[in-house]
């Protein structure tokens, strides 16, 4: 739990009666981002304030403040939370001034429409009490890490939305999970991250407050101080938006790479690729209000366009992302890319043959995009206590996991929890990631209860449809008038043919042999009337992660069964007997 944001939140108290617990947020969040970014600015006001007065043209006095301070952004306002309560009696309008004199690039307050609270908490009194409280405290980076202000704004948000009554998953992703997924990301890259000097570009197209973003940088500069790490990214919720792109302004880094909006029908940065993609999308969330228009992108884009290998059900959109975060890598001939999702498990396995879902997962395995897929141990996320998935996708594979997908279970390495947020009583400790990217590291089957290495023909079948003749009353089989029998819509069948069936290493190659022996084989003896469609036949791609770490549990001997039910028994007797007496 964050100390800090425990103490920021107590300020809330003070908002009793005129605002309802699920309204906090709307006054905190603003305030909390105001007075950092405030602390920020103190040491350069008197600086920036000057060159305000000699440059007036916003452009120049960017550079030159930039020059001046090494910062992008600025304030050109006489008031700050210095002397914003010198004033009693304009301090609504001194707080707007405030607000309004921040650089162009500073627009987060008016997401959080905060000159509307302002007047809210003017009109109730709360205003003086409310500024003063945050003026107290010392948010610079100095005193408070970046590390630390994001876990604050995290736990804040958890807070808002437990007294909303809703989730915080949409928000943000626990971050234990973000650094085994970041681990994964950048390990195969490990040996050209430690290079002098190195400038990456990292993208997340559904940012949230940012705290995948800051992780990665954090992993980077740890291992290469020296290291550049452009980061970019899109959130379509305001207040998320807000708090990642403030983030990143107190940071340093360039604001407008941080954008508003919503990527699956309007892709911010539609013209780029970059080194490493990240993202932990919404599940199951409903895409029926963007279908138009993402179906039309689909249609006139072309084969090379972000959805074109296909679309899943309106009722689940991850695989959207799925597809987009394929497209933002950068392409082989201009080094690469590589990627990390996150993801429940129905993205594994959903739809069948030559559905939206199977021709993605054929899009993905025949261009052998998929590196790795790690489950998750359960219980991990504060709103769900679901199965999830890391999928680490990668365009220029190392030349020995070429042609391959390494699947790793990692749903047993986790350490309880001494205390449970929300349904998440289960981390990843630190001991707990390093095995899990060891597995990933030894691309082995030597443990096949935790990694199996699997070629991507594997994962591809053809569903085969089976028909039997229809018989007339006498029991004879039906003819058209060529002379073939008519099938029985009644009697058709179909059957999952796996590629590899018969120990086959011809992909959809050996299609008609290897049908053909199947049906043969596991068909025809049981059923001798029974023919192929040929016409019918479609190809699915599926990744049966359970199947594949199943392990047999025997069940116990009968004679132990026996005695226990007889053990029941006798202690239900006994009860009778006591009622009876």
């Amino acid at each position: 739990m964050s100390t800090l944001g425990s103490f920021i939140w107590s300020i809330a108290d003070q908002l009793r009666g005129p605002y309802r617990p699920n309204q906090y947020g709307n006054v905190i969040l603003p305030l909390t981002i105001l007075r950092r970014l405030d602390c920020i600015l103190e040491p350069d006001r008197e600086t920036v304030r000057e060159l305000a007065a000699k440059f007036g043209n916003p452009n120049r006095l960017r550079v030159e403040v930039r020059k001046a301070t090494g910062r992008s952004f600025y304030n050109t306002s006489k008031y700050s939370f210095a002397n914003l309560l010198a004033d009693a009696d304009g301090l609504a309008d001194n707080l707007t001034d405030y607000i309004d004199r921040f650089s162009d690039d500073v627009d987060v307050f008016t997401y959080f429409k905060f000159k509307e609270e302002i007047d809210a908490l003017e009109a109730a009194g709360l205003l003086r009490e409310v500024v003063k409280s945050f003026g107290a405290i010392d948010l610079h980076p100095d005193e408070v890490s970046n590390a630390d202000m994001g876990d604050a704004f995290e736990y804040i948000i958890r807070k808002f939305n437990e007294a909303a009554n809703e989730t915080s998953g949409d928000h943000y992703t626990p971050r234990d999970a973000i650094r085994l997924l970041v681990d994964m990301l950048f390990a195969e890259k490990d040996a050209d991250l430690t290079e002098a000097e190195i400038v990456r570009s990292l993208y997340d197209p559904t940012a949230g407050t940012g705290g995948m973003l800051s992780l990665a940088e954090e992993h980077l500069l740890a291992q290469n101080p020296g290291a550049s790490l452009s980061l970019y990214g899109q959130e379509y919720n305001p207040q998320s938006y807000a708090i990642c792109k403030s983030d990143l302004l107190a940071k340093g880094h360039d604001a407008t790479n941080i954008a508003f909006g919503n990527t699956l029908t309007d892709d911010a940065f539609k013209n780029r690729q970059f080194d490493f993609c990240m993202s932990n999308p919404p599940y199951g969330v409903d895409w029926k209000q963007y279908a138009k228009a993402i179906k039309q992108e689909s249609e006139s884009a072309g084969p090379y366009g972000r959805f074109a290998p296909g679309l899943p059900s309106t009722s689940d959109g991850q695989m959207l992302f799925l597809l987009h975060l394929a497209h933002k890598m950068r392409k082989p001939e201009d080094g690469g890319g590589r990627a990390g999702i996150v993801m429940n498990g129905s993205p594994l396995f959903n739809g069948a043959a030559e559905s939206g879902p199977s021709n993605i997962r054929k899009w993905l395995l025949e261009n052998d995009l998929v590196e790795a897929i790690v489950a998750l141990p359960t219980s991990m996320f504060f709103n769900t206590g679901i199965a999830t998935y890391i999928w680490i996708l990668d365009n220029t594979k190392h030349p020995d996991r070429k042609g391959t997908v390494q699947l790793i279970d990692g749903s047993e390495f986790w350490t309880k929890m001494r205390k449970s947020l929300g349904s998440k009583n289960r981390e990843l400790s630190e001991e707990d990631r390093a095995n899990i990217v060891k597995l990933y590291a030894d691309f082995t089957d030597a443990d096949p209860d935790t990694s199996k290495v699997l070629r991507t023909d594997e994962f591809g079948y053809w569903t085969v449809t089976i028909e039997r003749p229809l018989l007339d009353d006498e029991g004879n089989p039906v003819v058209d008038r060529k002379g073939k029998p008519k099938p029985d819509a009644k009697k058709r069948d179909t059957e999952n043919v796996p590629f590899t069936y018969g120990g086959s290493t011809a992909a959809d190659e050996g299609r008609t042999e290897v049908v053909q022996a199947y049906f043969d084989t596991e068909v025809k003896s049981h059923v001798p009337d029974a023919w192929i469609d040929w016409t019918k036949i479609k190809v699915g791609y599926e990744i049966p992660f359970t199947r594949h770490f199943y392990k047999y549990v025997p069940p116990r001997p009968l004679a132990e069964i026996d005695a226990d039910l007889e053990k029941q028994v006798s202690k239900i007797l006994d009860l009778l007997r006591e009622v009876e007496q």
